[in-house]
């Protein structure tokens, strides 16, 4: 008979939830006990966890998932996922299955996670709401923090801006960061760019652009008005582009497109026509990044 599998938390979060699972425990106590948990993020088994059945998504995009596995695979999973203990050793998922689902794929044997008892929500969202208040958190950990509210305590932005004393637009700009790829997010959280640079980014829809963007204010160190003009510029060259006859280009030959820019890690435009006639371009804004793509070529 095989050795069953040591539980991978703490004792310290091990002692929180007897804590407030426990019907002895003061309520004084356990609010305590959930501002504490709240904050804490454990490393769970991946094994010990199933997805929940009442997940109103089944259907996952084959494209985007292997994108994220490729990321955690480079960077680690940047966003834990959000689990409740339902057995001893067994949790199931509250938000972030198909980061569950890509961990699994990307060949993780544990996976970050904010734990959950099943009776805490009034609890969680006073924690969260007090959490956010703290002035030493940077933008990212805001938008997560305002990401779980309106996940796991089923709030709309206008109500949380309300909760957290924040005009409806603060708590809109700051969950967009979320949709930044994880390169972006992971440069926000280092502080390699600031919520001004971030905001610019994400105003641009296309993934692409953004890397492109992205490494340019790196490597040039640009200023958020700097960073600011060329998108504006970028924006408008698009919506000048948009209004002139220009053929549009085939599903397959964008997917091509945006898979070797994110391979390569720059900005790549195709150009094609009905007879296959057609040019690839590579953007590069220093000399460290024509090198790399020389090297990539030629590799």
């Amino acid at each position: 008979m095989s050795k069953k599998k040591k539980e991978q938390l703490g004792k310290g979060l091990r002692a929180l939830l007897t804590k407030i699972d426990s019907s002895e425990t003061p309520a004084a106590e356990k609010k305590a006990y959930v501002k504490e948990l709240s904050k804490s993020v454990a490393e769970i088994d991946i094994t010990q966890i199933e997805p929940n059945p009442y997940q109103p998504r089944t259907d996952f995009i084959e494209e985007e998932l292997m994108d994220l596995v490729q990321s955690i695979k480079t960077l680690g999973l940047i966003q834990p996922i959000t689990l409740r203990k339902v057995g001893e050793a067994k949790y199931q998922i509250i938000s972030g299955e198909r980061r569950w689902r890509a961990s699994k794929l990307a060949g993780l044997t544990t996976i970050p996670a904010y734990l959950r008892t099943a009776d805490d929500q009034g609890m969680l969202e006073m924690a969260l709401v007090e959490n956010i208040q703290r002035s030493d958190l940077n933008a990212l950990e805001v938008a997560l923090s305002y990401q779980r509210l309106i996940d796991e305590c089923n709030l709309q932005h206008e109500e949380l801006a309300k909760r957290v004393g924040k005009e409806r637009s603060t708590v809109t700009n700051y969950t967009r960061l979320l949709k930044l790829p994880p390169d972006l997010q992971s440069g926000l959280r280092n502080k390699k760019i600031s919520m001004g640079h971030a905001r610019a980014l994400v105003s641009l829809d296309n993934p692409i652009d953004q890397l492109y963007y992205y490494n340019k204010i790196l490597n040039e160190n640009l200023s958020v008005r700097n960073a600011e003009s060329l998108i504006r510029n970028h924006k408008q060259g698009e919506k000048g582009n948009a209004s002139s006859a220009k053929p549009r280009m085939h599903p397959e030959v964008r997917k091509i497109q945006d898979r070797l820019s994110r391979s390569l890690g720059i900005k790549i435009d195709i150009s094609r026509n009905a007879k296959g006639k057609g040019k690839m371009v590579f953007h590069f804004s220093s000399d460290d990044e024509f090198n790399d793509l020389i090297e990539a070529i030629e590799d």
